[in-house]
């Protein structure tokens, strides 16, 4: 097993024929790795099939985990571990712990959010990023399709490419 990476990418050079040529490569049965552009195309999430992020359940997720944390912080320290009486308040001063608590929500929902971001889109530090075209940072669209995760032949992904207008279909491979 080599452990290669093997994608066939069709090169575009207009949006709307992007978005067209999407929609006739998904019916045709292809499956879609990813599609790069230089710039944001209107309407590509619907036509890729993207659903809604999910990153807010991340944010919500950390964020309940500050709220924890900050809650048994203070109360483990203010009423367990070192009581003390303050002003003649009792040992477990709601009202004093809402700033620190609500302080951790937002710093642990934020840094969350943005550690699970960095990693669902394979922004980690240590990842080798894969160009698969300098091309898409000028004026041209690639549509990626990755061969292993596709039932069909790289020929007849190659001519469903064709048949949608691509300008150009390239091999590239990476490790």
């Amino acid at each position: 097993m080599s452990g290669n990476k093997n994608f066939v990418l069709g090169v575009y050079d207009d949006e709307d024929l992007l978005l067209k040529a999407i929609k006739d490569v998904r019916q045709s049965g292809v499956k879609i790795y990813e599609v790069f552009s230089p710039f944001p195309v209107h309407g590509i999430d619907d036509v890729l099939g993207y659903k809604g992020s999910r990153l807010s359940i991340a944010a919500f997720i950390f964020g309940l985990l500050g709220t924890t944390l900050a809650l048994t912080m203070q109360i483990g320290m203010m009423t367990f571990d070192w009581p003390m009486i303050i002003g003649g308040k009792d040992f477990f001063p709601f009202p004093t712990f809402i700033p620190v608590t609500f302080e951790l929500t937002v710093l642990l929902g934020a840094f969350g959010m943005c550690g699970t971001f960095f990693v669902v889109s394979n922004l980690k530090p240590w990842a080798k990023p894969r160009i698969f075209d300098l091309r898409i940072t000028d004026d041209k669209h690639i549509v990626a399709i990755d061969l292993d995760k596709n039932s069909m032949s790289e020929d007849e992904i190659k001519k469903a490419l064709e048949a949608s207008g691509a300008q150009e279909v390239n091999n590239k491979s990476f490790e």
